[in-house]
């Protein structure tokens, strides 16, 4: 079976990004790397976009400031957990599967982005602006991931016994409000 998602970076996916973005200079060097990340583990996976599991998972591999912010070290070791085994076929059933949050509409306008993980990117965009710094970094997507409703990052948070309001005020209160 072929994959969906072109053996392409995401941003040059059809020449989009999430509205606003562009890799070159809207994103810290660690977001770009978890964007390029995510892409690559949506192929590998067989998935047929990246979803925000996929942004969570390569995010936490790539940004030590969004990792601390998550919490503990045994807290972050769960939800990797619980990412990897996602990735390898076990435990979370999502693979090969669309990503809906029941939130937005399945279908989107950004090719090779499930519709709440485009949300995400954008939200993580605007954060970013609130909080007056050119490129969005990691810790605004972090803020966006926790923040969306009923999302697979959300759930693998909630298996992993890790409150998305918690880390939020984690966020908010290391950087200030970023909603």
């Amino acid at each position: 079976m072929q994959p969906r998602i072109p053996r392409q970076s995401a941003g040059e996916q059809g020449g989009r990004w999430p509205e606003g973005t562009d890799p070159d200079d809207r994103f810290s060097a660690e977001l770009a790397s978890a964007l390029s990340g995510a892409r690559r583990r949506a192929v590998r996976d067989g998935d047929r976009q990246i979803d925000t599991a996929h942004l969570l998972h390569s995010l936490l591999e790539c940004d030590a400031e969004a990792r601390a912010l998550l919490g503990d070290g045994p807290r972050v070791a769960r939800v990797l957990g619980y990412l990897v085994q996602r990735s390898i076929g076990y435990g979370l059933r999502w693979q090969s599967t669309v990503e809906d949050s029941g939130a937005v509409p399945v279908v989107t306008g950004v090719a090779g982005f499930s519709a709440p993980a485009a949300a995400a990117m954008e939200d993580a965009r605007v954060r970013a602006a609130r909080r007056g710094v050119v490129r969005t970094e990691g810790v605004d997507l972090l803020a966006a991931l926790v923040a969306g409703p009923r999302t697979r990052a959300v759930e693998v948070l909630g298996r992993a016994a890790v409150e998305p309001h918690a880390v939020l005020a984690r966020v908010e209160s290391h950087f200030g409000p970023t909603s």
